[in-house]
């Protein structure tokens, strides 16, 4: 499972990448959503780990 959890952030860094390469082009749009995304990703992270699947069986 952590493995997963793992390439799953691991996934996110790549696609931030573009986002920050190509900043000063598009604008303070793309960073609002980059934001949502991140805000996405933590609150499923916080659900995931409240629910107790992140821990070792």
């Amino acid at each position: 499972m952590f493995a997963l959890v793992f390439v799953v952030f691991d996934v996110e860094t790549i696609f931030f990448y573009p986002w920050a390469m190509s900043f000063d082009v598009v604008g303070v749009s793309v960073f609002i959503e980059a934001l949502i995304f991140v805000l996405i990703l933590i609150v499923c992270s916080v659900y995931a780990w409240r629910k107790g699947v992140l821990e070792w069986s």
